[in-house]
């Protein structure tokens, strides 16, 4: 007899995602946003396309998408459960994303990775055409000072 595994859904209903344990992931577990404050995270969350992957009521995976759904879009925080790597969750989100119908037909996407470019690669992601173009204003220590201030 066959067991049937609980099948990983990707939702955009907020009422369905975890967010406590999202922001602990972020917060706590992220070479990108350590300790990131909950009220600053709330506020990146409602501004924002959000992503969750949810398998058995238990959310496994996270990212969001920061757009004016007409011609760009940065997708940030995608963060899966380090129990759950290595499933396809992050496919699974991205695919997600992609077929969003709030994200057709956009000009321009980007994204930021230290570790993940195989993932984003199989979307059409790539290095930077002309990177001379792009500036970034860039404050490492934000929330270190945030949480100490």
């Amino acid at each position: 007899m066959t067991q049937n595994k609980p099948v990983i859904e990707v939702t955009t209903d907020p009422t369905r995602i975890d967010l406590d344990r999202v922001h602990d992931w972020i917060a706590c577990k992220s070479y990108w946003a350590g300790q990131m404050p909950r009220r600053l995270f709330d506020r990146a969350v409602r501004g924002s396309l959000c992503f969750g992957a949810v398998e058995g009521g238990v959310t496994v995976g996270f990212c969001r998408v920061i757009s004016d759904r007409a011609t760009f879009a940065y997708v940030a925080d995608m963060f899966i459960d380090p129990r759950q790597r290595g499933r396809g969750i992050g496919k699974a989100i991205m695919a997600a994303i992609m077929e969003h119908p709030d994200l057709q037909d956009l000009r321009r996407w980007v994204l930021v990775t230290r570790d993940a470019h195989g993932l984003y690669a199989s979307f059409g992601f790539e290095a930077l055409a002309t990177p001379e173009r792009f500036m970034e204003r860039y404050d490492p220590e934000v929330y270190q000072c945030m949480a100490n201030g």
